[in-house]
């Protein structure tokens, strides 16, 4: 089942006319929905209140819809599942970046990158236009690959949409702004937690990925090993350092966010410089890890029925 929504989601992605019944959209409504009631004090506990409340909402309602719909769940199942996965989005953003930068367009690259980004890009140049996209790229393998695939066959599409569910209150509210810095706490942290154990086995898939596309994986690995506590983020810091180490370049460095510079954590070791092609072997790892990461899986989930 899983390994069939892949594919789906490989081959048809997320189609325009659907988006207004995404379940990523459906829940970013209902936490839009449910944050002014409880926004009455920026507190940890009310925000924690929110988080659960929009977990058990969307495991429940996925779970319930399945079964309602009896012999026919499994179809509605295949469909959360495939919505789950952002493997071709993810594709078809840095490849979109990729051709606007093939015929020199700087402009259309920029706009291109701002789709997917969150940093300015009305100034950048071609080299920060390439390091902003891998990035991007390296760092969304996790949440909107791997991670899903992990809780999809950990518990099936309603794991696996309460875990998207902890992605996208993280991206609304785990803001370290005077707002959020309570209040968003919860859901910050439980994404930090949701995600642990995926971005490491995420890092794994890429070593392996490295090596079949006759990359660097040895430098792959102890890229990771040595810079991935550099970043930020408890986890997005292994698959940006693990696709640094492969390419031979460094990631990270000063992003501007409303003309604040941000100087993120220095990654990798530049052996070359950023070219426009590592966008095309970055997305290519994503891609490779992500089928890695799913086959193993597989195989874990196959031997444990076995034994038990």
């Amino acid at each position: 089942m899983v390994a069939v929504a892949f594919l789906l989601d490989l081959i048809v992605g997320d189609p325009a006319p659907l988006v207004f019944m995404h379940p990523v959209v459906l829940i970013g409504k209902l936490v839009k929905l449910i944050e002014p009631v409880l926004y009455q004090q920026a507190s940890r506990l009310r925000g924690a209140i929110l988080v659960i409340t929009v977990c058990a909402v969307a495991y429940a309602s996925t779970y319930y819809l399945i079964v309602l719909l009896g012999q026919y769940g499994i179809l509605l199942e295949l469909w959360v599942l495939s919505t789950a996965l952002a493997a071709r989005g993810l594709y078809n953003a840095g490849t979109r970046v990729y051709a606007a930068l093939k015929v020199n367009d700087l402009k259309l690259a920029r706009q291109r990158t701002a789709e997917i980004v969150g940093r300015d890009t009305a100034a950048l140049d071609e080299r920060e236009i390439i390091r902003a996209t891998v990035e991007t790229v390296a760092e969304n393998l996790v949440d909107g690959v791997t991670a899903p695939l992990f809780f999809a066959l950990l518990g099936g599409a309603p794991l696996a949409i309460m875990y998207k569910a902890i992605n996208t209150m993280d991206s609304m509210l785990g803001h370290k702004d005077e707002r959020y810095y309570s209040f968003g706490w919860a859901a910050a942290r439980l994404d930090d937690v949701a995600n642990y154990l995926p971005a490491r086995l995420t890092g794994i898939a890429l070593v392996a990925a490295s090596k079949v596309w006759s990359l660097n994986y040895r430098q792959c690995w102890q890229t990771i090993l040595r810079d991935a506590g550099k970043h930020s983020s408890p986890n997005a810091g292994i698959p940006e350092a693990g696709v640094a180490g492969a390419l031979g370049v460094v990631l990270g460095g000063i992003n501007y966010y409303d003309g604040v510079p941000h100087c993120a954590a220095i990654l990798g070791d530049e052996a070359r410089e950023l070219e426009s092609a590592d966008i095309l072997q970055a997305a290519r790892l994503m891609l490779t890890a992500s089928v890695i990461f799913l086959m193993g899986g597989m195989l874990v989930q196959f031997i444990c029925r076995r034994i038990i």
